[in-house]
């Protein structure tokens, strides 16, 4: 039985909503945790690449078809490789060093707002009204009050931190809106399996570029525990979950998650490390939580509306 087969209720929907942002909240954590064991750009690189082979695998046995086809195809795994994987990645888990999972997941939570600015940029069939710039006012400014830049001063560690995850959300946001012109019938399993792939190699190449060496990886049991969370559940476990919402849900209510996913980070890091989340970051994400639901707003009326009594078959296929 395929996973999204699953999903055929309201109550499994919210179910796997919430085991996703559990799941992907916790991997800000698990990567400031790992980073303390492993160079940052090689910790990436060694997540995707196992994880990718095994989502290959996944899609082999559940689709059949791996391999691309044709130009788009390929373009279509170099863009969410370069910038979904490699480039967002790489850029987070560099931030990490400077600033907590918490703080790091609240920045992040911007990729959707940054991603409808994208699209009204670079596809044809979307805009910007005032209220949507308004939203993306809103996320910016969300952004700012987290770095806090009179408080902690201009080139600090925790302003690069953010920066650098802001980047990374940018990365992300950006490739998501070029990947969609060249989505095609190449299964979105294999597509995000090549992805990991190629982004996993070019993680390689910019740990090799910046020195990071294997010999610095610390192989003890946090470092292994974080490695295989991260691959295994938060990675290919998470990603086929994200895979089936999609297709139950649609992509704009899916943007949800990333609302969860800081709230699940900030108590993950309070349980392993004490830390508390600073009001400036509580005041920031409810910045990006308005910038987002004004972007969307739309799209979550109408999702919101839905009768659950009578699960309509169309809502998937947004």
């Amino acid at each position: 039985m395929k996973l999204r087969n699953l999903l055929s209720t309201p109550e499994s929907v919210v179910a796997a909503f919430v085991l996703l942002a559990v799941l992907w909240g916790t991997s800000f954590v698990a990567i400031e945790a790992g980073l303390h064991h492993f160079p940052p750009l090689l910790f990436a690189g060694v997540r995707y690449a196992i994880a990718g082979v095994i989502v290959l695998g996944v899609a082999a046995v559940a689709s059949g078809r791996t391999v691309p086809r044709g130009r788009d195809e390929w373009l279509g795994v170099a863009v969410a490789g370069t910038f979904v994987i490699a480039a967002y990645h790489g850029l987070l888990y560099v931030g990490e060093l400077r600033i907590s999972g918490a703080v790091a997941a609240v920045v992040v939570s911007l990729a959707p707002v940054l991603t409808a600015v994208f699209a009204a940029l670079f596809l044809p069939n979307e805009r910007l009204g005032p209220v949507e710039v308004g939203g993306f006012a809103l996320g910016i400014l969300g952004v700012v009050v987290i770095a806090d830049p009179m408080e902690a001063g201009v080139g600090s560690a925790a302003i690069v931190g953010v920066a650098l995850a802001f980047a990374g959300a940018v990365a992300f946001s950006l490739g998501a809106v070029l990947l969609r012109p060249l989505r095609t019938d190449l299964p979105i399993a294999a597509l995000q399996g090549w992805a990991m792939v190629l982004g996993a190699g070019l993680l390689f190449v910019g740990a090799a570029v910046f020195g990071e060496s294997p010999a610095a990886i610390e192989w003890n049991r946090t470092a292994i525990v974080s490695l295989a969370y991260l691959t295994l559940l938060s990675g290919v476990l998470a990603f086929l979950i994200y895979f089936a919402l999609l297709d139950a849900v649609g992509p704009a209510q899916l943007h949800l998650v990333g609302y969860a996913e800081p709230v699940v980070a900030a108590v993950g890091s309070w349980v392993l490390f004490g830390s508390l989340i600073e009001a400036e970051a509580i005041v920031g994400f409810v910045a990006i939580l308005a910038g987002f639901l004004a972007l969307e707003r739309h799209e979550i009326a109408a999702y919101v509306g839905f009768d659950a009594y009578h699960w309509p078959a169309e809502i998937g296929r947004k």
